[in-house]
């Protein structure tokens, strides 16, 4: 297909010019998961892109021409997305008017000089175009299209196997900057990732020294950030006329005064109580102070942890991960090298198949899984959670020996099996909603390690939940104390996309996100043939909806978590609980002192109390009244340090819900290690 691109851009007066090839691996956990296929001719450029991962990934062919600056002319992009909904993307300028069809549409725009078009599904190949076009670009920058600025900025030589090449950082189209190298002729070489690389075939062995030098360069800019946006202040601190939100009686409290020191929470006091000498004042202005918020399904990388904090999530349960990454990540945090959530880790077990998901530790049989277990256990991992591609028959001998060892059990449900089954073989926990209600729908022999584990959803709609084989689950969750983490917001991303329409999951602020990820957002994720197939995806959410309500009716122990990055999603989270029907003040205790509880904690954290961590949000608004109060955080405190959304947000390019309390220092203060709100932070080196 790559080949009758070129041929078609190639037709023309113009004698051809000679033709060269780049190919590059996708490589994800040590294993080869995609590739992509260049053949350049002059100016004109084909891509063939194909990933699969995880049983999905997107199969994509690119037609582009270039202009003598190296920005695209023309560009077509065609084929399926990483669920695969077809994706037929077209740009294509002149001097004066760019135009363009995305998922969002067609749409134009007036040139009054030179723009980068950002490609919606470009390969990672675009990211060297997107390179040389902006190393020719006064000051690094350019304008982009569809919206904002796209820069590029030099993070010097770096050696790979030898060989010297030249890593930039170019940010401006989504949440965090793309880290790649380029070689000497600025080709591209890689795209880093903390968890594996897309790299120049042949030097698939360059991997691990790729994925180290990006969590170095990554890990280096949040060091930066840590320094600049964590506020310590050597003195009590008392945060004057809130009112603390109590998870155990589900009530806000009176105004009061909340002191805290040395990371600890020193007093609850009457408003009338004065200042002691020396103390740091902030103003809580009848706010709300509500306990950390606590996400149950993540996946932690140095990005999403600084903005779980400036969400006011200041604990995550992570999931699944990099087994070398995640123990390194915990270590930063705790050392206070980098800003993050504290995290429980989940050891990630995987069966082998031609679905696998290259995370965690991928086992070819029985006994390899049941050393997984003890490789985890021996390295204080909570938890277990098994995938799709787990060989059903396995999960008995896995999960005694988890509980043998301490460890509980969660994971998806294997392809081929149900959750009542999962549960009967030993999970103490059944993640994602999807997960248990497509054994409600599904047919002997269905293969949920593919896409169908999100398609079949749509038959949910019409799902009876009073039905024999609804009630037979539920009535063995509730018989064995099982645990349900829904991460009802993913369902709602992936089922409730529609093009050019912004997705529920983020309507409520998507105004305020980069535009790379806003334009991702006002697209479709499932395939939709058609008004039937959005029909039967809207009533699937509807019946996710009834099924938490039903679940939380039956006393069963719903953990809120989001499978997601952002931290805000955790927000849209609650507020689906909510719009299902459980009180607000209910839900708010199921993020706060509930999770707590599950993980042993709650001694220490999940309320606000004398002697518990200083760990809380304070908000102008009241979430108990209205959740959507949660994006409009003013300060996050954790194990008494401070920060300020206001201040992170933008550093992402999110633009801020709320600004900063009022702080006041004390003469005898020292300086803090961050600059207090509103005084002026001398710029630093961040890429």
């Amino acid at each position: 297909m790559a080949r009758l691109l070129l041929a078609a851009l190639l037709t023309g007066t113009a004698p051809a010019a000679a033709q060269t090839h780049e190919r590059l691996s996708v490589i994800a956990n040590g294993e080869k998961v995609g590739s992509v296929a260049v053949t350049r001719s002059g100016d004109r450029v084909a891509t063939h892109h194909d990933v699969k991962n995880n049983g999905r990934g997107p199969t994509m062919d690119e037609a582009i021409e270039l202009d003598r600056d190296g920005l695209p002319r023309r560009w077509t992009l065609d084929g399926t997305g990483t669920f695969g909904g077809a994706v037929h993307e077209r740009f294509a300028r002149d001097a004066a008017v760019a135009r363009w069809t995305d998922a969002g549409g067609p749409r134009d725009s007036k040139l009054d000089g030179k723009a980068l078009y950002l490609g919606q599904a470009a390969s990672p190949w675009a990211l060297g175009l997107y390179a040389r076009a902006l190393l020719k670009a006064p000051g690094g920058t350019l304008p982009a299209l569809p919206g904002g600025q796209v820069r590029i900025e030099r993070l010097g030589v770096q050696t790979i196997g030898g060989t010297a090449y030249h890593a930039y950082a170019i940010g401006g189209i989504d949440l965090t900057p793309e880290l790649i190298l380029l070689d000497g002729d600025e080709a591209l070489f890689a795209v880093l990732g903390s968890g594996g690389a897309t790299v120049r075939e042949g030097h698939e062995r360059d991997v691990p020294a790729l994925a180290a030098l990006a969590t170095r360069l990554t890990a280096e800019r949040y060091a930066a950030l840590q320094r600049r946006f964590a506020h310590r202040i050597d003195a009590p601190v008392r945060i004057r006329n809130v009112r603390v939100f109590d998870p155990v009686s589900a009530t806000l409290g009176p105004p009061v005064s909340v002191v805290f020191a040395d990371g600890r929470i020193t007093g609850i006091q009457p408003l009338d109580v004065p200042a002691s000498l020396g103390e740091a004042m902030i103003d809580g202005a009848g706010g709300t102070l509500l306990p950390g918020l606590h996400d149950m399904h993540a996946h932690v990388g140095l990005d999403s942890a600084l903005l779980y904090l400036a969400a006011g999530v200041t604990s995550v349960r992570d999931m699944g991960n990099d087994n070398g990454f995640l123990p390194d990540l915990i270590r930063r945090i705790g050392a206070g090298e980098v800003a993050g959530p504290r995290i429980t880790a989940n050891g990630f077990v995987e069966g082998r198949s031609p679905y696998s998901a290259r995370l965690g530790i991928v086992a070819d049989s029985a006994a390899g899984a049941i050393d997984a277990v003890r490789w985890y256990a021996a390295r204080g991992y909570w938890q277990i959670k098994l995938y799709n591609s787990m060989n059903p028959a396995w999960v008995p001998a896995i999960a005694r020996e988890a509980h043998r060892l301490g460890m509980r059990v969660t994971g998806h449900v294997p392809a081929f099996t149900d959750a009542d089954a999962m549960i009967d073989a030993g999970y103490d926990e059944v993640t994602h909603i999807n997960q248990l209600m497509l054994g409600w729908v599904l047919a002997l022999g269905e293969d949920t390690r593919t896409p169908l584990r999100l398609t079949a959803m749509r038959r949910t709609a019409t799902l009876d939940l009073a039905s024999p084989r609804v009630r037979r689950t539920i009535d063995r969750m509730v018989a064995g104390n099982i645990a349900h983490d829904p991460t009802a917001v993913t369902l709602e991303l992936l089922m409730g996309g529609r093009d050019g329409i912004a997705n529920p999951s983020v309507a409520g602020y998507i105004d305020h996100l980069p535009i790379g990820l806003q334009r991702r957002r006002r697209q479709a994720i499932a395939p939709i043939a058609g008004p039937a197939d959005a029909a039967a995806y809207d009533g699937a959410m509807a019946k996710v909806r009834q099924t938490l309500k039903l679940l939380h009716d039956r006393g069963i122990r719903l953990l809120p978590g989001t499978d997601d990055q952002t931290g805000l999603s955790l927000h849209r989270e609650l507020q689906i609980y909510a719009e299902a029907g459980i009180p607000i003040p209910e839900v708010l205790r199921l993020a706060t002192l509930a999770p707590e509880r599950y993980l042993g904690r709650d001694q220490q954290l999940g309320s606000i109390a004398r002697g518990k961590l200083a760990d809380f949000l304070l908000l102008p608004g009241d979430p108990t009244r209205d959740l959507k109060e949660l994006h409009r955080i003013a300060m996050v405190v954790k194990d008494g340090m401070l920060y300020f959304p206001s201040e992170i947000h933008p550093a992402f390019g999110i633009r801020p819900f709320a600004p900063a309390p009022r702080l006041t220092l004390p003469a005898t203060v020292p300086a803090t290690t961050g600059a207090a709100p509103g005084h002026d932070v001398a710029d630093e080196f961040l890429f």
